[in-house]
C-alpha cells in the first residue's frame, strides 16, 4: 500500500486527513467488536525486556549496532539510545512449567548476548536505570541511528516548541533542561503481554491499572539518574517528562501527557482507543490507502495502521494493543510498569505477581474497581514509583472504605495468596508457583529489592570515597556482577 510519512510540516490538510482516517478506524474497531470476529485467546504471555550496554567500569557504551551485528539474532533490537538494546520473547503458554521455561530461555539468550556484547568491550547490565549515566550522555548525537528516532525527537520538540525540563524531587533534587528526548532513553523497562478477549479486556485492564502502584513498589530498580538519588523507581516520571509535548500553558490548562495512567475505569477497550483519539494529537503521522469499512463490507479484517501507530505514540502505563495475526484480529493489554532486572528470576517472579494477581482480580466477584476510587489507584502508583517496598498503600477495607496499609504488608497478608490462586487458575504448576511468588514473599519480609539495595550500596562505597561518580561505578560494576550471578536481588551480600 501507499504510505505517506509527514515529519514536522504537518499542515492543516495532512491534519485533517489523518484525523478523518483516526475516526474511520474506531468504527472498525466498534464493528469488529460488534461482530466479535476477535481470535479466542490462547493464554499467551509475552515479555520485551530493555537492556544497557556498559563497559568494564561501568560506565555507558555507545555501541549498540556493533553488538547487535555480533549477537546476529531477530530477537535482540534496537532501542533508542545506542547503549540501548532489546531482547523480545516469543509468547508462550500460561501453564504448566512456564516460568522455569521462560527462566531458562533468558539466561540462555542473555548469557549469550552478553558474551557477544564482550567482543567489542561491552557488557549487557539489566536495570531500570543505568546509574552512571550522565547529562552528556543523553543528548541527539547518542540516538540509535534510525529514522523513526529521529523523527519522534523532531516530532516531541516541534509539537512542545521548547526545551525538555526534568524536575524530580527524591531524596535528592535534579533539574535539567535538553534539547532532545534522548533523557527517555534511560528509561529501560520490562514489558509484559497478555492477550484477552473484547469481553473480559475492561476487567483486564481495570485490574492491571488497580495493582501498578503494588507491582512498581515491590519491582522498583531505578533509584539514580545524573548522580542523584531520586525516586526508588525513577523511570515512570523521566519517562513522562522527557516525552511530554505540552508546553508550559498547556500543562496549565490540564492537558493529558502522552505519558499517563489514565483517569477513570473503564467498560470496553474501545473506551480506551476512543480516548486517545480525543486527547492527544498525532504525533507521528503515517496515512496509508486501506479503507477499514470497505474491507470490513468485502468480509476482510482491517489493519488499522493509523490507529495502531497512534496508540504507540501514547504511553499508558497499561497500554491496549490491536494486533492482526494470520488473518485474525486480538486485543492484548501491555503492562509497561515494571523496570529491567535485576536478574532473571526477579523478572519471572514479578511476572508471577501481575499473572496471577491480575487473573485473581479480574474474575472476583466483587471487583476491586467498585470499592477503589481511580484517584486512589493513580496515587498507589505515584507512592510506588516514590517510596518503593516502604510504599503506603490506599486499599478498599469493609463497606466502601480505604485503609492506609504498608505496600509490603498488603502484598504478602493478602495479594500473594490471589496470586497464587491466579496461576492455579492458570494452570501453572505449584512448583513453578511457589519459587517465584516466594520471591515476592521474601522481599516483602526483607523490606529489600533492587532499588534497596542499589542505595545501600552507594551510600556504603560513599563512606569509603567521597567521589560519587567512583562509588556509582563501583556500585554499577558490583551489580552487574551480582545480576550475572543470578540470585535475586534481596539475596545479594552488602558492600
Amino acid at each position: 500500500m501507499g504510505e505517506k510519512v509527514v515529519a514536522t510540516g504537518f499542515d492543516t490538510a495532512d491534519r485533517g486527513r489523518y484525523r478523518h482516517k483516526l475516526q474511520q478506524c474506531l468504527l472498525g474497531l466498534e464493528r469488529l467488536l460488534e461482530a466479535k470476529r476477535f481470535d479466542r485467546p490462547r493464554n499467551l504471555m509475552g515479555l520485551e525486556i530493555e537492556l544497557n550496554l556498559a563497559d568494564s567500569a561501568g560506565l555507558p557504551c555507545m555501541m549498540n549496532e556493533e553488538v547487535l551485528e555480533r549477537i546476529a539474532s531477530h530477537d535482540f533490537q534496537t532501542e533508542l539510545a545506542q547503549f540501548n538494546i532489546e531482547v523480545n520473547i516469543a509468547p508462550h503458554r500460561l501453564s504448566g512449567r512456564v516460568l522455569d521455561r521462560l527462566a531458562e530461555e533468558l539466561r540462555t539468550g542473555l548469557a549469550y548476548a552478553d558474551r557477544m556484547a564482550g567482543e567489542v568491550g561491552a557488557h549487557i547490565v539489566m536495570v531500570g536505570i543505568l546509574p552512571t549515566l550522565e547529562a552528556q550522555d543523553l543528548v541527539s548525537a547518542n540516538l540509535s541511528r534510525a529514522d523513526r528516532y529521529t523523527l519522534l525527537n523532531d516530532r516531541i520538540l516541534a509539537m512542545r516548541g521548547e526545551d525538555i525540563t526534568l524536575d524530580i524531587q527524591g531524596v535528592e533534587h535534579l533539574v535539567y533542561a535538553s534539547a532532545s528526548i534522548a533523557p527517555e532513553a534511560a528509561c529501560t523497562s520490562t514489558q509484559m503481554h497478555l492477550q484477552v478477549t473484547p469481553g473480559r479486556f475492561a476487567a483486564v485492564w481495570n485490574a492491571a491499572q488497580a495493582v501498578s502502584g503494588l507491582q512498581v513498589a515491590v519491582g522498583a530498580n531505578s533509584p539514580f539518574l545524573f548522580g542523584r538519588e531520586l525516586w526508588r523507581e525513577t523511570r515512570p516520571l523521566l519517562f513522562q517528562q522527557a516525552t511530554d509535548t505540552r508546553p508550559q500553558e498547556l500543562r496549565h490548562q490540564g492537558v493529558r501527557p502522552l505519558t499517563w495512567f489514565g483517569e477513570r475505569w473503564i467498560d470496553s477497550p474501545l473506551d480506551l482507543f476512543a480516548e486517545n483519539v480525543r486527547y492527544f494529537p498525532a504525533l507521528l503521522p503515517i496515512c496509508d490507502d486501506e479503507d477499514p469499512q470497505r474491507v470490513l463490507d468485502d468480509g476482510g479484517v482491517p489493519q488499522l495502521r493509523e490507529l495502531t501507530l497512534h496508540n504507540g505514540t501514547i504511553y499508558r502505563w497499561n497500554r491496549p494493543v490491536y494486533a492482526v495475526v494470520d488473518g485474525v484480529p486480538h486485543l492484548r493489554v501491555e503492562n509497561r510498569v515494571l523496570p529491567a532486572g535485576p536478574t532473571v528470576d526477579d523478572v519471572l517472579a514479578n511476572a508471577a505477581f501481575y499473572y496471577g494477581l491480575v487473573r485473581a482480580l479480574a474474575e472476583a466477584p466483587r471487583p476491586v474497581w467498585h470499592r477503589l476510587p481511580f484517584g486512589a489507584a493513580a496515587a498507589n502508583f505515584d507512592a510506588g514509583c516514590r517510596d518503593g517496598i516502604g510504599a503506603v498503600m490506599h486499599w478498599p477495607r469493609g463497606r466502601g472504605g480505604l485503609a492506609e496499609i504498608p505496600a509490603a504488608d498488603l502484598i504478602r497478608d493478602e495479594l500473594l495468596p490471589l496470586a497464587a490462586a491466579g496461576l492455579d487458575g492458570w494452570g501453572i504448576e505449584p512448583a513453578d508457583r511457589d519459587r517465584y511468588l516466594g520471591i515476592i514473599e521474601e522481599r516483602c519480609r526483607l523490606r529489600t529489592n533492587g532499588a534497596e539495595w542499589q542505595s545501600q550500596a552507594f551510600h556504603r562505597l560513599l563512606e569509603r570515597t567521597p567521589d560519587r561518580r567512583a562509588a556509582l561505578a563501583a556500585m554499577t560494576q558490583r551489580y552487574r556482577e551480582n545480576s550475572r550471578g543470578g540470585e535475586p536481588a534481596h539475596r545479594w551480600p552488602a558492600v
